[in-house]
């Protein structure tokens, strides 16, 4: 069986894991507020400016903890909190606005022969688009859900021994038994 990490690791992947997860989200985000905003999607610019806040947030906890401090890792759990209330408000801001007229508009022309041709009467395929439109937006609110939950458990799971590193690391090092003495350790 292997032994846990010890705490420095421990810290070190964490460190790691915030770094990779708060730009991650505050790039994809913020690439998601931008294209909302020049769609006209004002909802959507604003779930993604707030979640690229969360990212930020992630990325400042992170900085507070290679500084030393332990308080980093509340910040790292908030910032999950921050994209999870985005993203859910986004997805059920979204569910509650289906509207069949603006849903069925989205068809191309192109798209609407094509289905004539086919024999498929437009007002027979409203049920499967509504039921893609639902499915769609519970499914990004479920995985959100799972993985900013997933997040926050794992941040706080690495808590203790994030906390003994960063401990470990104000505290100098004690000699080895029968080590001798430096002459600069007399000046310092």
């Amino acid at each position: 069986m292997k032994p846990p990490p010890l705490p420095e690791e421990t810290l070190r992947r964490v460190l790691r894991v915030a770094r990779f997860n708060g730009l991650s989200v505050v790039i994809i985000a913020g690439l998601g507020a931008g294209l909302s905003l020049v769609c006209g999607d004002y909802v959507g610019a604003a779930a993604g400016l707030v979640a690229a806040g969360g990212g930020w947030l992630e990325l400042s906890g992170r900085q507070a903890l290679r500084r030393g401090d332990a308080g980093g890792l509340r910040r790292l759990e908030r910032a999950q909190g921050v994209v999870l209330g985005a993203i859910l408000a986004y997805a059920l801001t979204r569910l509650a606005s289906f509207d069949a007229e603006t849903a069925m508009g989205g068809l191309t022309p192109d798209l609407r022969s094509q289905l004539a041709e086919a024999g498929v009467d437009l007002a027979a395929i409203l049920p499967l688009v509504r039921l893609m439109f639902y499915a769609t937006y519970g499914l990004v609110a479920l995985v959100t859900l799972v993985y900013q939950g997933g997040m926050v458990w794992y941040y706080r799971r690495q808590g203790d021994a994030v906390r003994r590193a960063l401990a470990a690391r104000l505290r100098p090092a004690a000699p080895a038994p029968g080590a001798a003495e430096h002459p600069e350790d007399w000046v310092t």
